[in-house]
């Protein structure tokens, strides 16, 4: 299992949670983004840089999503196409996105974008600080803690 983690748009207190985690945790974060995002090295982490154009760090993520991965985005169409491949699938303020619900994230995420495209400035997303950290920070963790059985839970275990 991989956590996948679309690094353009996430903010770097998210960034480094998503390092400690999959470092506390033995598992591969991959960054996949248009430009070199200074400090996401280690031995849990990868950088994986796409070469310019729109698409192309998604089209990355979503080529490199297996079944049961963990993705990380706030960008709701890629995370529909995640989703579409049983992605587990987080943004960064904590939101899970599932087959129940994307449909209608992706509803109301193409109504704002038809707003702004005529002029309408919808209301923007409040700034990222300790308490979206910390919805996160629960998400993340109520999410692995149920698709990774702790050591000593699972079958064969006495």
């Amino acid at each position: 299992m991989n956590i996948l983690v679309d690094a353009d748009s996430c903010p770097r207190p998210a960034r480094e949670l998503i390092l400690r985690t999959a470092k506390r945790r033995g598992i591969t974060a991959i960054f996949a983004a248009n430009r070199l995002i200074p400090g996401l090295e280690g031995e849990n982490a990868v950088m994986e840089q796409c070469p310019p154009g729109e698409g192309t760090a998604d089209d990355r993520i979503v080529g490199l999503a297996l079944r049961g991965d963990l993705a990380i985005t706030r960008d709701i169409p890629l995370a529909k196409r995640l989703v579409e491949k049983d992605v587990h699938v987080l943004d960064d303020r904590g939101r899970l996105y599932t087959r129940e619900n994307i449909g209608e994230r992706l509803s109301l995420r193409n109504f704002m974008v038809d707003l702004a495209g005529k002029g309408l400035s919808p209301e923007r997303s409040a700034a990222y600080g300790k308490k979206e950290l910390k919805a996160m920070a629960d998400s993340l963790d109520r999410l692995l803690s149920r698709i990774i059985p702790s050591p000593g839970t699972g079958p064969g275990s006495a």
